[in-house]
């Protein structure tokens, strides 16, 4: 447990050292937000690309890891909004709210994170986890959120969700390094340097940019923010790891690795959609700052937990 402990702890001071470049003002919030850009349109694309380039697509889509995280999260975002509901949120904020219980930060924590623990036969499930989150959950809260305020769903609503799906650089970087694998192109050794040395700076920024985001939350609507902390690192990987092993049988290690994912904290683009929906804003950020400090001692536990299975 120690040994797993020592591990992650880099990975968490390097947030750390972000949170207090932020809190000092050393590193100002407009800095934040251009080191975001960095790593989201060049580093990590760059480090998604060439991953997905050595995938075999057959073998990276398993349609029970697939339905096991999708049910276990389904789940999960359900008894999230039920209890939203119960306390009598309105729709939008009680659909947030379910979306605040299930999406981790797999894109800035997750995929650097995971592969360098569990090694690289990660890499595949963290992008199915990535790209499951991104197109299925991400367009539903989307989706509740424009009927609600619309009072109806229109076909004009559909093409620029589509449109923001399809440019995400996540989803654009995976899908050419998957392309790019498919047929069997060759890798030019000047090409595989360059990714690799913009993705390599894809992991120190993107965990100084997550710390320094974190500088300006304020843990308000404690109650809430609680609640979706813990339902975000206990209650997820329970949910995915009881359909994962229990319910559809997924291979112990890529089922691992789903359960890892799951157990990651709030994700920050969910703090983004929240301030465009204007929903629950305050227990979102809270959320994210919540459950980024606890899971420096919950992610730890689960990796070993695994590590041991």
């Amino acid at each position: 447990m120690l040994a797993i402990f020592l591990k992650t702890l880099p990975f968490f001071l390097l947030i750390g050292t972000g949170w207090l470049a932020g809190r000092t003002r050393f590193f100002p919030a407009e800095a934040t937000g251009w080191l975001t850009k960095f790593v989201f349109y060049f580093a990590l694309s760059a480090m998604l690309f060439r991953f997905a380039a050595t995938l075999d697509m057959g073998r990276l889509f398993d349609p029970a890891f697939a339905l096991a995280y999708l049910c276990g999260s389904a789940g999960l975002w359900a008894l999230g909004f039920a209890v939203a509901r119960w306390r009598r949120q309105p729709l939008v904020t009680a659909a947030m709210e379910a979306h605040t219980a299930i999406i981790g930060n797999t894109g800035f924590l997750g995929v650097p994170m995971l592969v360098v623990l569990l090694g690289e036969r990660a890499i595949g499930p963290v992008l199915m986890v990535l790209t499951i989150d991104l197109v299925v959950f991400s367009t539903l809260i989307t989706l509740i959120a424009t009927c609600a305020r619309q009072g109806r769903l229109r076909l004009a609503t559909l093409w620029p969700l589509l449109r923001g799906i399809v440019s995400n650089p996540m989803i654009v970087s995976m899908l050419a390094g998957l392309a790019w694998g498919g047929l069997h192109l060759p890798m030019p050794a000047p090409l595989d340097e360059f990714l690799a040395l913009l993705g390599a700076s894809a992991t120190p920024g993107a965990l100084f940019a997550i710390g320094a985001s974190l500088a300006d939350r304020t843990a308000e609507r404690m109650g809430p923010a609680l609640w979706l902390g813990f339902a975000k690192l206990v209650l997820h990987p329970l949910a995915v790891g009881v359909a994962a092993l229990a319910v559809f049988g997924v291979e112990p290690y890529a089922a691992g690795v789903m359960i890892a994912a799951a157990s990651l904290p709030v994700a920050g683009n969910v703090y983004i959609l929240a301030q465009y929906f204007g929903a629950a804003v305050q227990r979102v950020s809270a959320a994210i700052l919540i459950s980024t400090a606890a899971s420096i001692a919950t992610v730890p536990v689960v990796i070993h937990w695994i590590a041991q299975g």
